[in-house]
């Protein structure tokens, strides 16, 4: 075989795992949506129906007007929307407070808190779920969404510190300099030239921020007793009967749930190519 060949070779073999790839993520998520649009007798059936025959509506409309556990299912995504935004802005601002301090300035016991931090974000979050419960109850946040906000920027923070501190140390410091010669105060350096270079780390810390929020069922379980506070996680959980499972409404409200998500990723992922795209020497 020629080496013209090989080459050709490699980037078919290549081109076709890239493909069992992309098949294997988006598979599941197909037919999630396909199944939210399938008739009862195609869901419960040990037939193979990659494609519903019959589009249906039912489910979507049953989520949507009947709700959830005597709530409408708007309350639900409502709950989850605060939960999921505040933690992505609280959190990010402390995660990137928090990065710059330990990029930038030499302090004692600074290699033993990010150890810290290591160690917690190798924890199981189910590990943390009691003395965080107690935690929240003692300061008075039990059954509210600002608890449960509180919770989720505990357990995101210590990722977003790590990812963020990798981009503030990638920043030149001459360009924090330069920036204090020509006049510049610290807080101006640090939001007309920092900022703007770390920002695609504070988007993909964002992103993970909102995806872990918004998914999370353990904690939005159990530090909320009421049904009016709960998440779509949780309000999903009231399908699950003793007299079966609704896997068409399962379905149909997980589709509903997965869409906030795409258009987060589509709003953020422009300031992302921004941020990656963004100059710091003047022209």
């Amino acid at each position: 075989m020629t080496p013209i060949a090989r080459k050709r070779l490699g980037k078919v073999l290549l081109n076709a795992a890239g493909l069992l790839v992309f098949l294997f993520a988006t598979f599941p998520v197909y037919w999630m949506v396909s199944t939210g649009f399938k008739e009862n007798d195609q869901i419960f059936t040990t037939e193979f129906i990659p494609f519903p025959t019959h589009f249906t509506f039912e489910h979507f409309e049953r989520v949507l007007t009947e709700g959830v556990a005597n709530n409408s299912i708007w309350l639900y995504m409502r709950n989850s929307a605060i939960v999921a935004l505040g933690t992505v802005l609280i959190g990010s601002a402390f995660a990137l407070l928090s990065a710059t301090a330990i990029a930038r300035f030499r302090f004692r016991g600074r290699g033993a808190f990010l150890i810290t931090l290591l160690i917690v974000q190798m924890l199981p979050s189910e590990g943390l779920l009691i003395p965080l419960y107690m935690m929240v109850k003692r300061v008075g946040l039990g059954d509210q969404l600002l608890g449960l906000i509180v919770t989720q920027v505990a357990l995101t923070l210590p990722f977003g510190v790590w990812m963020l501190r990798t981009f503030v140390a990638a920043v030149p410091k001459s360009l924090e300099e330069a920036a204090w010669i020509d006049g510049a105060s610290r807080m101006t350096t640090f939001w007309k030239v920092l900022f703007p270079l770390v920002a695609p780390g504070l988007v993909a810390t964002s992103i993970f921020s909102f995806i872990t929020a918004w998914n999370d069922l353990v904690f939005a379980l159990y530090l909320m007793s009421g049904s009016e506070g709960y998440t779509m996680p949780v309000a999903l959980q009231f399908f699950f009967g003793q007299e079966g499972v609704d896997w068409g409404a399962i379905m149909a409200g997980s589709t509903l749930m997965t869409i906030p998500v795409v258009v987060f990723f589509l709003l953020v992922q422009r300031r992302m190519v921004q941020g990656l795209t963004a100059g710091a020497v003047k022209g």
